[in-house]
């Protein structure tokens, strides 16, 4: 009965279905604008100090180094074949405790992101990831979102064209229903049922206390579980021009989605006690689309905003010097990402975790 219903619930909602099937008319947009551009590849100049301008294959560490250390939280990089104990060892002489993140320094989709609860689970990941990766301390602000920023290199100030709000995947108890049954009663948590019987295992028996809220992954990613809320009507200029100061200390930066966890909206609006969780560059979505009351249409409509905006900026980059990649260079670029995408699934599978379809 669940796949019955499963199956029902990702045809109604747009958002689960495959990436492949909600691009295919941004496709004939993208062939038009890469006409224009001349180049299949425009998208390299957009952010000129990002590895493909940050489309895909970039690194997480050389974008951490681009920004000033007082916005990110503490992040180690270790080599994939680090030793174990020196990896232990350097998280301890770094001060950062238990919980914190892992992630691959090169990922896709918050796939393979975890939280490490102690060194044995630091142990269990590196042995498993089989790439380069990243710890980081846990921001422990409750609230997150995703804050899309754009500026034309001619421009002296940039815009911010869509925020979403991440609704973390929550159940509230009921003093009778276990765990388990809580999550098979909501679909979103349903769809994360193979992994969160990795995470919970036993404790998927027990039984919450009426109006108990737990929190089944404090990770803010669509494909983790994680309800997008458009929050863009929440674009003030005093939140303009935070986002502006940020991102005008990062070299190079003109198109991308900053991942931004805070204490409260009005802190956030005069710059005080929020973290940059993470900036992704021209392979940024303007994820304010996935917002259930969202229709594909407008998906579509916000997409092709965006595309528009990043190959003005891009060809302004061109202008100025900025190279497109070449189609043997963007070539080896997708084939790049083809092996990349093969490990972090092989990742996935060896968890029993489930990728989004």
């Amino acid at each position: 009965m669940n796949s019955i219903k499963l199956f029902f619930h990702k045809v109604t909602h747009w958002e689960y279905w495959p990436y492949g099937i909600v691009y295919i008319p941004i496709y004939f947009i993208w062939l038009y604008y890469s006409i224009k551009a001349r180049s299949i590849f425009f998208f390299n100049a957009s952010n000129p100090s990002i590895k493909n301008g940050g489309f895909v294959n970039e690194s997480k560490k050389e974008i951490y180094d681009l920004i000033p250390q007082k916005f990110i939280p503490k992040t180690l990089f270790f080599r994939n074949d680090a030793r174990i104990d020196d990896v232990i060892k350097t998280i301890q002489n770094n001060g950062i405790s238990y919980p914190c993140i892992a992630k691959p320094d090169i990922g896709q989709k918050g796939i393979a992101v975890a939280i490490m609860n102690s060194p044995a689970d630091v142990i269990k990941y590196a042995a498993k990831l089989d790439m380069d990766f990243l710890i980081q301390e846990l921001i422990t602000f409750q609230n997150e979102v995703g804050i899309f920023y754009y500026r034309y290199p001619t421009e002296a100030s940039g815009h911010i064209s869509g925020i979403v709000y991440k609704e973390f995947l929550t159940v509230t108890g009921d003093g009778f229903t276990s765990l388990l049954g809580l999550i098979e009663a909501n679909p979103r948590a349903l769809l994360q049922l193979p992994s969160l019987q990795y995470i919970y295992a036993d404790k998927l028996q027990t039984i919450p206390q009426k109006g108990e809220q737990v929190n089944l992954v404090p990770i803010g990613n669509h494909a983790r579980g994680t309800k997008f809320i458009d929050a863009s009507n929440w674009v003030t200029e005093k939140l303009t021009n935070v986002v502006e100061g940020i991102c005008r200390e990062v070299n190079g930066f003109y198109y991308g989605r900053l991942d931004i966890r805070y204490n409260t909206f009005e802190e956030l609006e005069q710059g005080l006690n929020f973290s940059v969780i993470e900036i992704n560059g021209a392979g940024s979505e303007p994820t304010h689309i996935y917002d259930p009351a969202h229709s594909i249409f407008f998906a579509w409509k916000e997409i092709a905003r965006h595309y528009k905006i990043l190959l003005g900026i891009s060809m302004q980059n061109h202008k100025n010097g900025a190279p497109y990649l070449s189609l043997k260079q963007g070539i080896e670029m997708l084939a790049e990402n083809s092996r990349l995408l093969k490990k972090l699934n092989q990742y996935n599978t060896s968890y029993g975790t489930k990728k989004k379809n």
